[in-house]
Formats: structure tokens, sequence, C-alpha cells
């Protein structure tokens, strides 16, 4: 712990001189040196939540790792040692600080799953739940934005009532909702013209094209398929 302690805050510094390439790569060579994650042998307690939100725009690295450990989150399952929750509040931060990096090498995807990655050790992770939702927000696909609801709304049971970081996340869901309508139908739109280019040689043959199949919204965010001559 205490070289990977170093590794990080070698990290830390390339980071601050906005070296982001190098600092990845010593956050990568960090985590290296760390054991892999185990599972939980029970589900853990949820009752307290953590962390202070970050600034508004905020992209900077941890560096403290005390800041990743939530009460109630995989850090506290019963069968774990010491050192192995030090271990788990480690590798939090590091994949925290590496999709950091990606975030300003413009690699959403990537910094995507980083924040996954630290959020497997810490669920309560406030400044990796928003990272990623804002990430999800800027890849844009339907998978992508339905992700960033999914963690804004978490984020709403997790953050301060008194904190000025609930009115952005409600107003991002609230962005967010035309944006997962307008993804939804573009990439149905998208799937139906392959779809029928693949379709129409063989119903051809029937004397019958894709013309005669329609998708109708069946009023429940999905769509039937419905036949007519």
């Amino acid at each position: 712990l205490a070289e990977a302690d170093e590794i990080k805050q070698e990290g830390n510094n390339l980071f601050r001189l906005n070296k982001w390439d190098d600092a990845l790569q010593s956050y990568r060579n960090g985590l290296a040196q760390l054991p892999e994650r185990r599972k939980p042998s029970v589900p853990p307690a949820t009752d307290e939540k953590s962390h202070s939100p970050p600034a508004e725009g905020e992209d900077t690295p941890s560096t403290d790792a005390e800041e990743s450990l939530a009460s109630g989150s995989s850090l506290d399952f019963d069968s774990s040692s010491p050192l192995e929750r030090e271990c788990a509040k480690a590798r939090s931060v590091f994949n925290a600080n590496i999709a950091a990096c990606y975030v300003k090498l413009g690699e959403n995807e990537n910094a995507v799953k980083a924040c996954t990655e630290a959020l497997q050790d810490d669920p309560s992770y406030i400044r990796v739940l928003l990272r990623r939702a804002q990430c999800n927000e800027k890849i844009g696909s339907w998978s992508a934005l339905s992700s960033a609801k999914e963690d804004y709304t978490a984020l709403l049971t997790q953050l301060p009532s008194s904190s000025n970081q609930v009115a952005e996340v409600n107003r991002s869901l609230r962005q967010l909702e035309p944006r997962i309508e307008e993804a939804q139908k573009r990439e149905v739109g998208e799937v139906v013209d392959k779809l029928k280019g693949l379709g129409n040689s063989v119903l051809g043959r029937f004397g019958l094209s894709t013309d005669n199949f329609k998708f109708e919204p069946n009023g429940q965010g999905g769509y039937s398929l419905n036949f007519t001559r």
C-alpha cells in the first residue's frame, strides 16, 4: 500500500502539470500494486451516505483515499479484513483518478469504464457517480443517456438535501428526458432501416416487403410490430 500511495502522489503531480497520459500510466502502475477485488460474502448494509459533493465542473484526481470510503458500501462486508478494506479504498481512488485522466483526454467511454470499476469498490462514491453520468451524457447514445439518468437518480438519494448539487442534478434529469426519447427514436429508426434492406430481399420472394410491417409505439416505452396489407 505504501508503494501504491507513492505512485499515486506521482500521478497527482503529473495530473497537476496537465500531463494526462503520464498521469494515467502512473495510476495504472499504482493500481497494479494492489490485489484484485474480492466479492463480498454478504449484501452490504445501507444507511449512511458520505463524500462531500465535488465543485461544479471539477475533474481533479482524488488525493486522499479516505474520501472514497462510504458507509454502507461494499467496503464494509463482514468477511473483509482491515487490510482488504484499505485495498478496496485505494482501488476505488486509483480508478477514479484513471477516469479523471480519460475525461481530460476526451475518452468518455474509457472514463465510464474506469468509473464503474471505482464504484465496484465503493458504490456510494458521489464524485464518481457524477463523473460517470456526465461522461454518459457526452457519449449521447440511448443506452448511455439511460445510464446517466440512473446515476443522476441515485445521486439524489445520496446527496444532502442542502447541497447545491441537488438543483444541478434535477436540472440534468429534466434535460435528459427529451434527449433519451430522441436517441431512442433515432436508434430504432436506424435498426429498422438496416432490417428493411435485409428483409426486402427475403420477403420479395413471397410478394411482400417490409412496408407491410410497421413499428408502432406500445405506450409502455417500447414498440409493437404490426402487419398490414
